[in-house]
């Protein structure tokens, strides 16, 4: 079975991995995804932008790109989509009118319900199986929607979680995965790692394993004060707290168990648009959870200017650990079970 895969982002392809893992029947992919999963037409590290202004300059290349993604599609069995709607979504359009009986399926969904609810409509039309990560994800669709809920990907990847608060002195840094963000907030963290190393804390800097040299020198600056991880989930399990920028890896801090508190700076004009546009309260997905559960916020959460070292070291200092761990045990008990078997069972059509 040939199919096409478009998967743009760092934590899409982690979830792609986990889903080739599970695949009882014989795939080939094609398309946009990480090299290592196999022998992409375009490798996922060449389409890293973060915001509405690091889009605009790259439109003509995306649009030459969805156009040759509709020519690789006319020979594939079916179509994966992963994330990132603002290029799948209008991908799936295209290769809908030129194929129409092509299977499209949708997996890590475009956040509609916080994100132009309209785009639900267009899911629901154009999406052939619409798999939801999200538990509350469905509530959103129509009643007569094709869209189901196959559970988090985050729970089949982590294997190891906390069963008790972590006393062990170390702290872990993640910046982000993009140049954007991991430049803006460095040099907060710097300042922060300095008031720590007082209490002579380990201070480990996360920073993903398809990074080169030249790329963490010019990007991260000094970081000789941090011992380097590659390795997210079992740094997360030592620390006994972290500093996380927003994405995917405050999820899995979440989960695993390890406190900690959200920071994140946006350009100014991205902001500004997002803000007035985003029908959200929260960033962090966890926190997201929580207020669909009825709960309190998860972790804190320092946005924009409220990102200073005074502040993340209040967070640190006053988090609740043990508050934490049993929230952890209730996130994984909403998430209920991981999604890539029911995945691979959709693809090979036994589900």
């Amino acid at each position: 079975m040939k199919i096409l895969v478009s998967a743009l982002e760092t934590s899409s392809n982690i979830h792609l991995k986990a889903l080739k893992d599970e695949l009882h029947c014989d795939t080939e992919f094609i398309g946009i995804f990480d090299k290592s999963l196999g022998s992409p037409n375009y490798d996922v590290s060449d389409m890293a932008v973060m915001g509405f202004v690091d889009v605009l300059q790259k439109i003509p290349f995306f649009l030459k790109l969805k156009k040759e993604m509709v020519l690789l599609a006319k020979d594939v069995d079916k179509v994966l989509l992963m994330d990132n709607s603002g290029f799948n979504l209008p991908l799936a359009k295209s290769i809908k009118k030129a194929y129409p009986n092509k299977e499209i399926i949708y997996y890590i969904l475009p956040q509609a319900w916080a994100w132009k609810k309209s785009r639900i409509k267009t899911i629901n039309a154009t999406i052939d199986t619409i798999c939801s990560i999200l538990p509350f994800e469905k509530n959103y669709y129509p009643v007569d929607s094709k869209i189901k809920y196959v559970g988090h990907p985050l729970l089949d990847e982590i294997k190891d979680f906390k069963t008790s608060v972590s006393n062990t002195n170390t702290i872990a840094f993640m910046a982000g995965s993009r140049k954007s963000e991991i430049s803006k907030l460095m040099p907060l963290y710097r300042d922060v790692a300095l008031e720590l190393l007082k209490e002579d804390k380990e201070l480990v800097l996360i920073i993903p394993k398809h990074f080169s040299e030249d790329f963490i020198k010019s990007v991260y600056g000094d970081i000789s004060m941090f011992t380097i991880s590659n390795d997210t989930y079992t740094t997360l399990i030592k620390a006994e707290f972290a500093f996380i920028c927003s994405g995917t890896a405050t999820l899995e801090a979440s989960l695993i168990g390890t406190p900690f508190v959200l920071a994140f700076i946006a350009k100014k004009f991205d902001y500004f648009i997002a803000s007035r546009l985003l029908n959200i309260e929260f960033v962090g997905l966890a926190n997201i959870f929580f207020k669909h559960l009825g709960y309190p916020k998860m972790h804190e959460e320092l946005l924009q200017e409220n990102v200073t070292c005074e502040n993340l070291m209040r967070e640190y200092k006053n988090t609740d650990r043990e508050i934490f761990l049993d929230n952890s045990v209730k996130l994984r008990e909403y998430l209920q079970f991981g999604s890539s078997q029911n995945m691979a069972n959709i693809i090979c059509n036994k589900n």
